[in-house]
């Protein structure tokens, strides 16, 4: 096979990869969305691995940036600056003839940032707004509504509404602890960030990187000549 019709499979591949996983986290969001009610939980694994319904503004694992429309907004301009250059460079190695090892985890990155992007893109407009709706609430925003609080109105600030702005939604939560008897940790979560399948894609493919970055970036030996 030569090189031009190699480095095509290559990212025929990768790229089919970044499809499944983006069709399959958004069918995920949309049915959990769909079909779940606020901090409704449901067993996959036993007790240890369950899905919960939450929604966050932020970053991966329900991070935050901040609570004003322009950080939402810059953080949705980021990620879309990301997403073109995770290709471009995803592209360009792959021309340079870098093996599908690297390829791929870089591929589930770029899937990862992608599949949060469009929830922020077009969520707000898919579902019908709520801006009463808790995970709407968003204190120090500066947009006042007026919501039923048990029975009251209350006057509250809701997050901005439309294109960048929609809400990521999470599902996935390891519930497990630490051993009672262990120090400093004993009773606490191992992991209490709620993620989604993109946050995990991101994650599998930056430690795949990481663990194998001198197989995929050799360094140059060099020799020095005799005199």
């Amino acid at each position: 096979m030569n090189k031009n019709n190699l480095v095509k499979r290559n990212l025929l591949i990768v790229a089919g990869i970044i499809f499944f996983i983006l069709v399959v986290d958004q069918l995920l969001k949309i049915y959990v969305k769909t079909h779940f009610q606020l901090g409704e939980t449901h067993p996959i694994l036993g007790n240890w691995f369950v899905m919960e319904y939450i929604e966050n503004r932020g970053m991966a694992f329900g991070t935050s940036f901040g609570n004003k429309a322009w950080h939402k907004l810059a953080l949705s301009i980021f990620r879309i600056v990301a997403v073109i250059a995770m290709i471009y460079y995803w592209i360009k190695k792959s021309k340079e003839g870098m093996k599908l090892g690297f390829l791929i985890p870089f591929g589930l990155i770029i899937a990862g940032a992608m599949g949060n992007l469009l929830d922020s893109m077009y969520f707000d407009y898919y579902f019908k707004y709520d801006p009463c709706f808790p995970y709407n609430i968003q204190e120090g925003s500066g947009i006042w509504v007026d919501c039923d609080v048990w029975g009251f109105v209350e006057k509250l600030e809701t997050k901005p509404r439309g294109f960048l702005f929609g809400n990521v939604v999470d599902m996935f939560k390891f519930d497990a602890t630490w051993p009672k008897g262990m120090p400093y940790v004993g009773g606490d979560q191992i992991f209490p960030a709620i993620w989604n399948l993109a946050d995990g894609a991101i994650t599998v493919g930056i430690i795949i990187i990481l663990l194998w970055n001198k197989t995929f970036f050799p360094k140059t030996e060099k020799t020095k000549s005799d005199n």
